[in-house]
């Protein structure tokens, strides 16, 4: 593994060097960006576009040399370095160089289309996605860049080149059966967990393991787009929010009429995805998507807190219908100073949907961890395996729990 080329971080420095003494003091806010955009990335040569072009991919492949998951430059606040999370931490890597704010506000805008910077401009934010050639792959990435004290940051989040085999997960082979449309043709299943926490990586290899294995229609609607699933069985359509459709929300409604057998939904971020979403699973489609929860239980939870209250109990009720399964995970780390899955997983049963129905999700936890048979386990019970296994430390097993309490009577009496 090797660090930049020396010559291609001077050519870039020096371009951008030269850049940043054309913005003057009096340029500030949305309105030096403004600036920056048309009076420097638009005059600027198309050689020393991709001089800086280069610059950024180079970051980025040596970002996935050394396994990092997310990359982060610009604004004040990171002190002219660039950061990498590796292995859950982010710290700054001197081996990159430094960068003043008016370069990497020149670095970030020279990377966007015309299109993307006005959309910036206006939201103060852009979510996109990045790609470049890496050998004989595409190397994708998950960007955000937005406004820091009105100097632009940027996060590149690095998606996998190949997709983590299915039959690694050791899901339990009823819980495959929920997954594969071959077996279950309809229906609601959640993958959840706080950002970082792998969902990308398990949605990507559910969704190949349909497209593998049964002929069909599979829609995703993402934003940004992250992998690019080629179709092999299935026919895979990708639909990216804010350039294939205006939304979740309408990206749902328009699968209806685009004869799908599974709807993939990015994130269920907002009521009217949720109610879309349950309309589509309630129609007979089998559906999935993803939470910003870390269980099973608080996954209903949010699902039925998003809803005015006047329509909780009719959407309590569709959701006990169309509820499959709920996976809920984290990634903690090793021994190894690496990261592994930890995962609660929630089976639909008549008593869950009983518990649902009724309000009272609180039952549901005891469900899960007496419903091994059915491929249910509580994210305790998962890191008291991965202790067992002596994969995590007894403090990674107590720290990563959602419940303490239980997750000391389960140590106590090992």
């Amino acid at each position: 593994m090797n660090a930049l080329d020396e010559n291609l971080l001077k050519d870039s420095k020096e371009i951008l060097s030269s850049c940043k003494g054309k913005i003057l003091p009096t340029h500030t806010g949305i309105e030096k960006q403004k600036y920056i955009g048309s009076e420097i990335i638009e005059k600027l040569s198309q050689k020393k576009r991709v001089v800086l072009k280069n610059l950024m991919n180079a970051i980025l492949k040596r970002m996935r040399e050394l396994d990092a998951s997310d990359m982060d430059l610009g604004g004040l606040a990171a002190r002219q370095m660039i950061w990498l999370r590796i292995n859950g931490d982010k710290s700054p890597q001197p081996e990159f160089g430094k960068y003043e704010v008016e370069e990497s506000n020149i670095l970030v805008q020279s990377i966007l289309m015309e299109g993307q910077r006005e959309v910036l401009y206006d939201q103060s934010n852009l979510d996109f996605s990045y790609t470049f050639r890496l050998g004989k792959k595409i190397a994708r990435h998950r960007a955000d860049t937005y406004l820091d004290l009105d100097e632009l940051a940027l996060n590149m989040r690095a998606i996998g080149t190949d997709i983590r085999a299915y039959e690694g997960f050791g899901f339990h082979q009823s819980v495959t059966r929920i997954f594969n449309l071959a077996q279950t043709k309809e229906g609601l299943i959640l993958i959840t967990g706080i950002t970082g926490s792998g969902k990308s990586s398990t949605m990507d290899a559910i969704i190949d393991l349909n497209n593998r294995s049964v002929a069909g229609h599979i829609i995703i609607i993402a934003s940004p787009v992250e992998y690019v699933h080629l179709s092999d069985r299935c026919i895979v359509r990708h639909r990216e929010v804010g350039r294939d459709t205006r939304s979740f929300k309408h990206g749902t409604i328009e699968a209806l009429r685009q004869d799908p057998d599974i709807i993939v939904i990015g994130e269920m971020r907002d009521p009217d995805t949720i109610l879309s979403g349950l309309e589509a699973a309630d129609s007979g489609h089998k559906v999935f998507s993803t939470l910003h929860t870390s269980s099973a239980v608080e996954s209903i939870d949010r699902i039925i807190g998003e809803i005015s209250p006047v329509e909780q109990d009719r959407v309590r009720n569709r959701l006990a219908d169309v509820l499959r399964c709920v996976i809920s995970q984290k990634l903690v780390p090793t021994l190894e100073g690496k990261r592994t899955l930890a995962k609660e997983i929630l089976v639909m049963t008549p008593s869950t949907k009983s518990a649902i129905k009724n309000n009272n999700t609180g039952e549901i936890y005891q469900m899960i961890g007496e419903g091994s048979k059915y491929g249910m386990r509580t994210m305790e019970q998962d890191l008291k395996r991965l202790y067992t296994e002596k994969k995590i430390s007894v403090e990674t097993a107590f720290n990563y729990a959602n419940n303490k309490r239980r997750m000391k009577q389960i140590l106590s009496t090992m």
